[in-house]
């Protein structure tokens, strides 16, 4: 089932690499009487995902909060420990950006985001998707059609729809 506007999201744990290494972090409890923006992208240090999609919403971060967004998490099947390190290495850790890793791409499998594209090395990656979710439910979604772009999941694109 791929998920939709109007859709709840499935709980699903997920991993963020905290003092004593990798720690499971619950959706739902994000998601509980928050707004939130989630961007999912085919993976850390990849080309669009490092060079536009990231950037694009550590630049509207503070747009966000004065719309009234709680978070930014970014979500890709990635281990806790490269999506650590990739948020530092780009400022997103700074910028307070939320990376946690789907690990096992179980909550990208579950909202049907889910691509393999074996020519480029991706297996089970995401696709490239931004949604603005209130208390657990998608209120807007925008999926790319290609993993290669970044414009309709852009986080300019996602302010301009709230």
């Amino acid at each position: 089932m791929t998920i939709s506007k109007g859709a709840t999201l499935p709980d699903a744990s997920l991993l963020q690499l905290g003092e004593n290494g990798p720690e499971a972090v619950s959706l739902a409890d994000k998601l509980k009487d928050r707004k939130v923006v989630i961007f999912g992208l085919p993976g850390a240090y990849t080309g669009v995902c490092t060079t536009a999609h990231l950037p694009s919403f550590i630049r509207t971060k503070d747009d966000f909060e004065a719309n009234g967004v709680d978070e930014i998490i970014c979500v890709s099947v990635n281990d806790p420990f490269v999506m650590d390190a990739w948020g530092k290495a780009t400022g997103a850790d700074k910028a307070g950006i939320t990376l946690l890793g789907d690990a096992d791409g179980a909550f990208t499998k579950a909202i049907g985001m889910d691509f393999t594209a074996p020519p480029a090395g991706l297996i089970g990656r995401s696709k490239r998707y931004s949604m603005l979710v209130d208390n657990g439910t998608v209120t807007v979604l925008n999926e790319e059609g290609s993993p290669g772009e970044c414009e309709i999941s852009a986080g300019e694109t996602l302010l301009d729809a709230m």
